[in-house]
């Protein structure tokens, strides 16, 4: 299984939903930086689930405990070691599939392609998964302070924000349980998830980043594109159907003259259609992009579905779920949006002498 994110910089993960623990290592992340562990717990409580009515009820502190790497308060150059213990799993919701595959979920792909599965809380499929990711990039956030990343929630279904983002307070974004910085939309967009939680149903939406302060120069080339890297990290999180930045698909209907970004004189660009990006390397201009989320597989109510023989049968999901998973999903968008970065930023200093 490939399971280690970056280049140079390096995560590599373990653990399921159910089992006694996730953690990873770090590699290759710099010694001698100052590390605040409150802001680390900070990013997880974020992530976690129970915090709010509009998210999955199960009770767990997600609470990280370093094993190495870190000394005195400071990294140290060696791989950094973390684990995350697993504290209310409750298996038995889950035996009804044990035969069984949900429609649109892992259990199906997993099965054929391992010849088995756990299938408590999905197992590795799970988006528990993402507590790694969040710690590897609450890190990688102090490492480039400089940089501000807010991603927010932008849609619920057809409910959309429709303010530019030049136009919001960032600072309100955890004002409100679905991490909308417009009290106007959030106050919306909250009444539709508990609607739809009461359906015994689930729904998507799309969560947008903005990155700011981000030095030019930052990507590679060819293969490692700073937007593709950040696609890449992007779907790879549960549930996440696509991914544009800039102009993105609405680009595809313009014409050169009105989607090229004109210069300033200080090197700024009068528009910023390009997203931040060009080339594959940062311009210095804020970064933006829009990810979009599937509803959650697992629903409430009754499916035709078949057995492990092909045979029909009904699943009706048990448990405690997400009815929407963007609210949760902010975290994890930025936290990935951060290492990244710091990936590229590690290998940067390699290409110019002047970069030392």
């Amino acid at each position: 299984m490939f399971n280690t994110l970056g280049n140079l910089l390096s995560l590599t993960t373990f653990g399921e939903s159910h089992g006694v623990a996730y953690g990873g290592i770090i590699n290759n992340f710099p010694a001698g930086l100052t590390v605040d562990l409150d802001k680390v717990q900070y990013e997880l409580n974020r992530r976690k689930p129970g915090q709010s009515a509009i998210v999955t009820q199960r009770k767990e502190s997600d609470t990280v405990k370093f094993l190495s790497g870190i000394f005195d308060g400071k990294t140290t150059g060696t791989p950094i070691g973390f684990i995350i213990e697993n504290e209310n799993q409750k298996s038995k919701d889950y035996d009804h599939i044990a035969q069984a595959y949900r429609p649109s979920h892992a259990d199906f792909t997993y099965d054929q392609k391992f010849g088995l599965r756990d299938y408590r809380g999905g197992g590795k499929s799970s988006a528990r998964e993402t507590m790694n990711w969040v710690v590897a990039g609450a890190l990688a956030k102090q490492l480039l302070p400089e940089i501000e990343i807010n991603a927010y929630v932008s849609s619920v279904g057809d409910i959309f924000c429709e303010k530019p983002y030049q136009a919001l307070d960032f600072s309100q974004t955890e004002s409100n349980d679905v991490r909308c910085p417009d009290a106007e939309t959030a106050e919306k967009m909250i009444a539709r998830i508990k609607e739809i939680k009461k359906e015994g149903n689930t729904i998507g939406g799309t969560i947008t980043c903005v990155i700011k302060n981000v030095p030019v120069g930052i990507g590679e080339p060819i293969f490692s594109k700073l937007q593709a890297e950040l696609a890449k990290a992007m779907l790879n999180i549960n549930a996440c159907k696509g991914f544009e930045y800039g102009s993105g698909f609405c680009g595809a209907k313009m014409t050169g003259k009105e989607h090229n970004d004109q210069f300033n004189t200080d090197f700024t660009t009068k528009s910023n259609l390009s997203g931040g990006i060009q080339g594959g390397i940062s311009n210095g201009m804020d970064i933006y992009f829009r990810v979009a989320f599937k509803p959650v597989a697992t629903i409430l109510r009754p499916q035709d579905s078949i057995d492990k023989e092909g045979n029909p049968v009904i699943v009706e999901g048990k448990g405690r779920h997400d009815p929407c998973v963007v609210p949760r999903a902010v975290p994890v968008v930025e936290s990935l949006a951060a290492f990244v970065l710091a990936d590229l930023f590690l290998i940067n200093k390699t290409r110019n002498i002047n970069n030392f």
